[in-house]
């Protein structure tokens, strides 16, 4: 997919849409290596916080990619025209830890342009992050009793900022 830098003062996107409706992919580790992993997620926010712009995402901590988060200090977010979304079905909910799920997805890793996490030949959108903050979810935070019911087995996510280094897309997601 042909991508070009986007400044981050330029990116422009839905945010809710871009986790609820197309999805994200989350890579973390070293494409160097090959030592990476990656998860489809729904759920996160973009903004600002701390004078920098910013992704949070959140990972449970049984998920396979979980052991990544913690061991590497940077993150990709994909994301991927309708057509790959067969792909991200599978990268979600397969573990990396017992399945070649990446080769199963038929998705492309490559390079990123300054983090060690790869992103994806095939996506329209790749944003580059370097962790800046974790923060474990607690229940007895939680302010609306609702919340709980995502929770039936306490395995309450691990919460990660991420300072947007940069953004790569189509022109749908500039100015």
């Amino acid at each position: 997919m042909e991508r070009f830098i986007i400044q981050t003062e330029k990116f422009k996107t839905q945010p809710t849409s871009l986790f609820d409706d197309q999805w994200l992919l989350l890579t973390c580790g070293d494409f160097a290596t090959g030592n990476f992993n990656c998860m489809t997620i729904s759920w996160g926010s973009l903004g600002t916080i701390w004078n920098r712009p910013f992704a949070q995402v959140v990972v449970r901590p049984q998920r396979f990619t979980f052991e990544f988060m913690e061991r590497y200090d940077n993150f990709s977010l994909c994301a991927f025209p309708v057509e790959y979304r067969p792909a991200l079905n599978l990268l979600g909910s397969k573990s990396g830890r017992d399945s070649q799920k990446m080769k199963e997805s038929g998705l492309t890793p490559c390079s990123a342009s300054i983090i060690s996490s790869p992103i994806y030949q095939e996506a329209e959108l790749a944003i580059e992050c370097r962790k800046i903050y974790w923060q474990d979810l607690t229940p007895a935070h939680f302010l609306d009793s609702t919340i709980a019911r995502n929770y039936p087995q306490s395995d309450y996510h691990r919460v990660y900022f991420g300072e947007i280094l940069t953004v790569s897309g189509t022109a749908a997601f500039s100015e």
